[in-house]
């Protein structure tokens, strides 16, 4: 039986305004943590930095569950986000709200149970 459930999408051809705006990827991380039945412990952190081709937006937002992560990346207007919990959740619910804040080009998703493994 799985242990958690990770979701990861790394998205290209962003929409460029929205990567840039901490309100615009305040506002999507809340509203994902909605649709996905999540309940956020504490505010999202969304902070800018790095150098070169790196930098950008980070996004962390703890859940009950474990937590949301986001990276975009402003040279590529890219964006890398993994969602993990214990609790499971619906990928396409993810995949919705990330189109309609970011409009990603293109996305290559990773999805993958998670589990404790067994005593040698």
């Amino acid at each position: 039986m799985p242990w958690g459930y990770m979701l990861s999408l790394d998205c290209a051809g962003c929409e460029p305004s929205s990567i840039r705006s901490s309100s615009t990827i305040e506002k999507f991380v809340k509203e994902l943590v909605k649709k996905i039945e999540m309940t956020a412990y504490g505010e999202p952190q969304i902070v800018h930095f790095g150098s070169g081709n790196k930098a950008g937006f980070t996004l962390v937002q703890l859940i009950e569950t474990s937590n949301i992560v986001a990276h975009y990346c402003e040279e590529d207007n890219a964006m890398f986000i993994d969602v993990f919990s214990c609790k499971p959740f619906l990928p396409s619910k993810v995949f919705k709200v990330v189109n309609k804040y970011f409009s990603p080009k293109q996305i290559i998703d990773h999805y993958i149970e998670r589990s404790i493994p067994s005593a040698l």
